[in-house]
């Protein structure tokens, strides 16, 4: 218990001087929502409809693929990983409370869309809106385990850097939120698909097809950073003094 409070405390001060978190889980997100919200309505109004579900999509993909990577890099490939070694803090434990903590910001920054984006753009709310934010939670959960992949798999902030948008950059253009997917060709098409994006538009959309493929990419998401966090922490492990 006391390692897990140590845990806790020490991630808590990770994010109060984090800009990359504060940046991508908030500022740029509802900066884009602010500017892009007006010229969606403007250009077609019937993106009132689905804006709200666009634009959390957006900032949730920002968050995760860009806000979790450098936090993960900066843990394990640094000094914090050895203060965990010597406090007793299980390996893992900061892989759970960096997704818990990206998962509870996107989850505050997704509220604040819910509720702007009808008093701004008189955008439609979702439905029901326990189901936009149970499909929400399944999507943001996807989206942090695959960031979580890529931010393992790198071993310094430039390949973390590159990781993220080479992986952000396919999820926002190909998953619908900026024009129908139909207008892709299909090699385009099938490459949006592998992106928990794509999944998570359809899902928060009403479109039931995308709860199982987002489930099968959190779970295999999962499985490779379990891999990863066991291959980095023995290389570190290896790398110690005897």
């Amino acid at each position: 218990m006391k390692a897990f409070l140590y845990g806790v405390f020490l991630q808590w001060k990770l994010d109060l001087r984090s800009r990359t978190l504060l940046i991508a889980c908030y500022i740029v997100p509802l900066a884009f929502f602010a500017v892009m919200g007006g010229v969606f309505t403007s250009i077609l109004p019937d993106a009132r409809q689905t804006l709200v579900q666009s634009m959390t999509i957006f900032g949730a993909t920002m968050g995760a693929l860009i806000g979790l990577p450098p936090t993960l890099v900066e843990i394990y490939g640094g000094d914090i990983c050895k203060v965990y070694r010597v406090n007793g803090v299980p390996s893992w434990l900061g892989l759970v409370l960096c997704n818990l903590s990206a998962f509870i910001h996107l989850l505050i920054m997704s509220a604040v869309l819910y509720v702007a984006a009808p008093a701004i753009f008189n955008a439609a709310l979702p439905a029901n809106l326990w189901r936009h934010f149970g499909a929400l939670a399944v999507f943001l959960a996807a989206s942090l385990a695959l960031s979580s992949a890529l931010g393992l798999a790198a071993r310094d902030p430039a390949r973390s850097s590159v990781f993220s948008i080479l992986a952000f950059l396919p999820s926002v253009l190909l998953s619908g939120i900026m024009f129908p997917t139909a207008l892709l060709p299909d090699a385009l098409r099938a490459l949006g698909k592998l992106f928990p994006a794509t999944w998570g538009y359809a899902l928060l959309t009403g479109d039931g097809t995308g709860l199982l493929p987002l489930l099968g990419i959190l779970s295999i998401a999962a499985g490779l950073c379990a891999v990863l966090l066991r291959r980095r922490m023995g290389a570190r492990a290896q790398r110690l003094p005897v």
